[in-house]
């Protein structure tokens, strides 16, 4: 299918399923509109974009859930698949394959180009505020209204040989300044801190809405060197187009609907949080973060600025994350030459479990190799990978099971994984956002980890085989059970 370019051309496929609903009542930014996100997240409801909010200029807009679980009957994965430029009904292997095959393409650079709608409206000086645009109250004890949930932040270092786009979480402080999380060992941080050691605020560009792919490449955890833009072009199969910012030397999606641009501080300054986190918990803690000044934004005309509300599975982080890390997590382990055949982060799991599934004729390929031994390999792999202070824990599974279908995989880990053996304890770097740690391991950034090895007997030493419909039965009689079903 055509892919899709820019926020707009995307809710109208969204639309054309049936999976937006347009909310024109008058809304309440402070945690009504969070309230309405969050609960169509929770019925698995249409997308809601809402065109009247309260505070906000006339015509300004804002799209929730962009890409959660999509209420399209035998679509669940549409807007995720849509976003990515597939077909909306890919399944859960079909978009991991297609994030993991783009990274064994050559990137494609992006193109600069001379204008671009969001250049409809340039605001400077003191124009250039937030107050005008909509700036909600997520969830009942944030530390303040959240403006970056879904958006890409551009920066580049200052010797100009890497370009980072990210997403991270940004809370306003008022109208001209903001502060979110900048944490190592992502590039956000790396491209900072470089700055920072100068004694110089960070140029940074912060785009919301445009390429509907772009935030879930924003937090895909790609190695160090790798730059969004060329994988986004890879993946796409062609060059994205970009647009010059008005008052720093950076390079935005020409597609985005509105661009902040400005200076991240040296310091250290901004009291950031506490905001409800894609654990499911509300956090109690803040941090100090860099403070963002804001010196220009540009829009289109009746602009769309696209939010998130984490919480419970499963929203966005669930999504995008799960997804890319999953994707990063099979190209790591098919170039190491395991018969690795996919890899899944559940989605109910809050992004705090990796499955990784093995080829049925492992053993062919690596003969001689235990169950254990194996499960040490694909461990060693991801251990080495930029995102695996995210993993706390493994599971090596036989592919006969389709882990993207909870009820199966939960049946797979229940009956597969033994009560204490056949595991891979270690300790390591961890996220202090994963709630499954002490507060002391929290705050230190280290806890334990662990790899389940579930991998089934050989048939020589034993396996049992599935009683299933679709194992238990010959071909041919589950077809002729299936063709007269409704008999």
């Amino acid at each position: 299918m055509a892919r899709i370019k820019d926020l707009r051309a995307y809710l109208d496929a969204l639309a054309e399923l049936g999976d937006l609903h347009t909310v024109d009542r008058l809304v309440d930014p402070h945690l009504e509109l969070g309230a309405i996100i969050r609960r169509s997240y929770e019925t698995v409801a249409p997308a809601p974009l809402f065109t009247n909010i309260k505070g906000t200029a006339p015509g300004y807009r804002l799209l929730g859930a962009p890409g959660a679980l999509s209420s399209a009957p035998g679509r669940p994965l549409a807007r995720i698949a849509l976003s990515v430029g597939l077909d909306s009904g890919a399944s859960a292997r079909d978009i991991v394959d297609a994030l993991a095959d783009a990274r064994t393409r050559e990137p494609v650079p992006p193109v600069l180009v001379e204008s671009a709608p969001c250049k409809q409206n340039i605001l400077l000086g003191e124009d250039a505020s937030l107050d005008r645009f909509p700036t909600p109250l997520l969830h009942d004890g944030d530390g303040g209204p959240y403006v970056n949930t879904w958006g890409t932040i551009i920066a580049r270092t200052p010797d100009g040989s890497f370009t980072n786009w990210s997403i991270a979480r940004i809370m306003m402080i008022d109208g001209k300044h903001m502060t979110g999380l900048v944490l190592h060992p992502q590039h956000i941080a790396y491209v900072w801190q470089q700055w920072a050691d100068r004694g110089e605020p960070m140029p940074f560009a912060l785009v919301q809405g445009g390429e509907p792919a772009l935030p879930f490449i924003s937090g895909m955890p790609l190695p160090d060197g790798v730059e969004e833009a060329g994988y986004l072009g890879a993946l796409l199969g062609e060059p994205l187009e970009l647009v010059q910012c008005e008052t720093v030397d950076l390079q935005v999606p020409a597609s985005a609907e509105i661009v902040i641009e400005g200076h991240l501080s040296v310091e250290r300054s901004g009291v950031e949080g506490p905001m409800g986190e894609f654990a499911g918990y509300q956090p109690s803690e803040t941090s100090l973060q860099p403070v963002y000044t804001i010196e220009a934004i540009t829009h289109r005309d009746d602009p769309i600025w696209p939010t998130v509300v984490e919480g419970e599975p499963v929203d966005e982080y669930h999504t995008a994350t799960g997804l890319t890390l999953a994707a990063e997590a099979l190209t790591a382990l098919r170039s190491a030459g395991l018969p690795v055949t996919s890899a899944w982060e559940p989605f109910d799991a809050a992004s705090h479990v990796l499955v990784i599934s093995v080829a049925a004729d492992w053993r062919d390929k690596l003969p001689g190799l235990s169950t254990g031994e194996l499960t040490q390999r694909i461990t060693d792999v991801i251990d080495a990978q930029r995102f695996e202070f995210v993993v706390p824990r493994i599971f090596v599974l036989d592919d006969d099971v389709d882990t993207s279908d909870t009820g199966e995989l939960m049946w797979a880990l229940a009956t597969r994984v033994h009560p204490t053996g056949r595991r891979i304890v270690r300790e390591g770097k961890v996220l202090p956002l994963l709630s499954v740690y002490t507060p002391e391991e929290r705050h230190g950034w280290a806890g334990p980890k662990v790899t389940y090895d579930a991998l089934l007997p050989s048939l020589e030493e034993g396996r049992e085989s599935r009683s299933s419909f679709r194992f238990a039965f010959p071909q041919e009689v589950q077809a002729r059970v299936l063709e007269h079903w409704n008999d």
